[in-house]
Parts: C-alpha cells; structure tokens; sequence
C-alpha cells in the first residue's frame, strides 16, 4: 500500500478507537490496524503482523504482497527483524537494507523484492509472541517520530491479542466448570441410587462411594459413573 496522499494519525487512531474488540475477530482487528498504519505513516510502503505460537510463526493480516513475501522468507530462514521483535518483545529497525549486517540472508532477498528499509515492534502479550511490521521502498525512513506513532498503532494490536487470550482464558474455564458439573450431577444419582437401596443418609452414600473408590482404586466420579449405567442398562432390560 504506498500512501499518496496519508491518513492523519490522529484520523487512523481516532477509528480504532471505536473499535469493539470483542465485537470482531483477531485477524480482522490485526487487518484494521495494518491497514490503517500503512495508511497514516509516511512512506510506508506495506505493513503486516507476526504471530508466533510456539515454534511456529505466521502473517494473519498484511497489507499487500512485499510484506507477506517478506514476512515468510524471516520464517523460512528462522530469523529476520520480525522474528527477532517478536521472540525478545523489542524493536528492530533496518535503516538501509545494503548497510545490515545482522541478516545477511533476509536483507538480500528484501532487496531484490524491492524493500529498502523496515521496522518491526515487538507485541508484549504472555505466551504468544508478536510482532507489527512495516516496510518501506526507500532508506532511512524510519525517524523517532515514525517509531512513536508505530508504537501506537502497535499498542492497538497488543490489545486485539490481549483480549483474544482472555476469552481463550474465559472459554477453557467455562469447559472445566461444565465439567466439573457433569461429575458432580453423576456423583449426586450414584448417592440417589445408594439411598434407595441401603436407605441411608447422604453424608453415608458419599462415604459408601469413597470406599468403593478406593477399595477398587478407581476415582468416586468413576464409581458413580459406573454405578449409574449399571441402573440404567437395568432399567432398560
């Protein structure tokens, strides 16, 4: 995306800020701020984000095809400035590309895809590493003024990532308590059943139950479970 005529910052910041995240997807979160930082920095050429998870990195949101290409060769390779930003949460800024020696391998392929100079932010999110990218056709555009408003627009898609892992959080305990409800209703039908037959207390029926437990080394949602399917296949006869 070359900018022509750029997008105010403010302009850019002021749409993000109405932005719901939890009303729209990651990767649309991520498109929105690559597309707008592409729009509103000066000579940015395209941009993109990095994901890692684990020992695997991908692009899920980019502006056009240079930043992709050049996204995948870093992953290719196992290291570039996006790489590197994204595993030590650092910024990584190659001014010229015919100058960098850190990447010899990456900086000969960006430049033959055209590529002078990129800068890439660091996404400080636990357990999964990122990264905004931003790429450039000419050398040394990249001032602190640029990194200042690359920071912002990198703090939106900290947050995209932030929120994304909270609801990940949300749904795997929601699974665990469904669970954990699931074994307490089968555990309270082996008691029902236990005081029907011996015409015992409850506090009894759970006691009957951990000792069928241990005496058959066998967890009490195991023993009640089993107790369970063994009335309901009676019933069924």
């Amino acid at each position: 995306m070359t900018n022509n005529q750029p997008m105010r910052p403010s302009d850019a910041f002021a749409q993000l800020g109405r932005i719901k995240p939890r009303e729209m997807s990651l990767r649309d979160m991520f498109q929105r701020v690559v597309d707008l930082a592409g729009a509103s920095i000066p000579a940015v050429t395209e941009a993109s984000v990095t994901v890692l998870q684990g020992a695997d990195a991908h692009t899920p949101a980019y502006t056009g095809g240079l930043a992709l290409t050049l996204d995948e060769s870093q992953y290719t390779l196992g290291e570039g400035p996006c790489l590197q930003a994204a595993r030590a949460t650092t910024v990584e800024s190659v001014s010229d590309m015919t100058t960098e020696s850190r990447w010899p391998g990456w900086t000969a392929g960006a430049l033959r895809a055209g590529a002078r100079s990129s800068l890439s932010i660091g996404l400080p999110v636990h357990a999964t590493g990122g990264a905004l990218n931003l790429y450039a056709t000419d050398p040394h555009v990249f001032d602190a003024d640029t990194l200042a408003v690359a920071q912002a627009f990198a703090s939106y898609a900290t947050l995209a990532m932030a929120i994304d892992h909270l609801n990940d959080a949300r749904v795997t305990l929601s699974q665990h308590l469904d669970a954990a409800m699931d074994g307490d209703a089968v555990i309270e039908q082996a008691k029902g059943i236990i005081i029907g037959e011996r015409r015992c207390s409850p506090d009894q029926a759970f006691a009957g139950l951990t000792t069928m437990a241990r005496d058959t080394n066998r967890t009490v949602r195991e023993v009640a479970q089993a107790m369970v399917e063994r009335i309901s296949e009676t019933a069924g006869r």
